[in-house]
């Protein structure tokens, strides 16, 4: 079965190509023929159905470093008459706001939370993505500024240039270019902005590392000279609410609460790096 399934990712790297491609090379490569990418699809979801099949559930450890920070709550999607429809922002802040017509689920890919997270977030809006089309369309590099670094189905907690996934940059491109979302990937947010974004029922994709714990950054040097920070253990969740006190998360189509210095600390390690809808 792994062996299959390792067949079907190979093929879907050799078509998006084994170098990091140029801007002209990403543009043609956005052209990818529908057919084709359906078929590899729907090959993989074959192969995992047959997996869940004999094991009963996914089996690539996904128990994130961090719970001890990371309280697990129960929150349920509210009707649709129930959620607050205002979305722009007050002068002044709520002192808590929470999200709550939000869902998630279990990512596939051991290391694909990136292509995870941006199918809940862009569904929230109202914007069909497929997983695994999205993960096919992720450029290629040995920098995850510029694309996904490594083979998606490798151990989880490595740095560049190792298996370990990709940052905010390339994951909007693809949002906009692929889905029509003016997704903005950027680095150097505030909690203030974070908060603005929350308060106006807008989720925000970041960066942290594990379940919201703390790591050593590592500078990495790419094949072309430049340095990227990067962390063992990167990871994206989805932050859906804050009170005084705390940030409340989804991980994996779970929902935590954590104290907002502790998530402060997790989020620094990769420069305070986000997705969020720019309207």
């Amino acid at each position: 079965m792994r062996r299959l399934f390792i067949i079907f990712l190979l093929l879907s790297l050799l078509i998006s190509g084994c170098q990091p491609p140029t801007r002209d090379q990403s543009q043609q490569e956005n052209g990818f023929k529908d057919d084709i990418v359906a078929e590899m699809v729907a090959k993989t979801l074959e192969a995992y159905a047959l997996q869940a099949a004999q094991t009963g559930v996914p089996n690539w450890g996904m128990d994130a470093p961090g719970e001890q920070y990371s309280v697990e709550i129960t929150q349920e999607a509210l009707p649709a008459d129930e959620v607050e429809s205002e979305k722009n922002v007050a002068e002044d802040l709520p002192d808590s706001h929470y999200i709550w017509n939000i869902l998630g689920h279990r990512q596939y890919f051991r290391i694909g939370c990136e292509a995870s997270a941006a199918d809940d977030w862009a569904k929230y809006f109202g914007v069909e993505v497929n997983e695994f089309h999205f993960q096919v369309r992720l450029p290629l590099s040995d920098n995850p500024d510029l694309g996904f670094v490594g083979d998606v189905t490798g151990p989880w907690g490595q740095v560049p240039p190792y298996a370990y996934g990709v940052h905010a940059g390339p994951v909007a491109d693809v949002l906009r270019e692929h889905y029509g979302m003016n997704a903005v990937g950027v680095k150097g947010f505030t909690l203030q902005e974070l908060k603005e974004q929350i308060a106006a029922n807008y989720p925000v994709i970041v960066w942290v590392v594990g379940n919201v714990t703390w790591s050593e950054p590592y500078e990495y040097t790419d094949k072309q000279g430049n340095k990227v920070i990067t962390a063992p253990y990167e990871h994206v969740v989805i932050i859906t609410g804050y009170n005084e006190t705390h940030i409340r998360y989804m991980n994996n189509g779970k929902f935590y609460d954590i104290q907002t210095e502790y998530f402060e600390r997790s989020w620094k390690v990769l420069g305070n790096m986000v997705i969020y809808l720019d309207e």
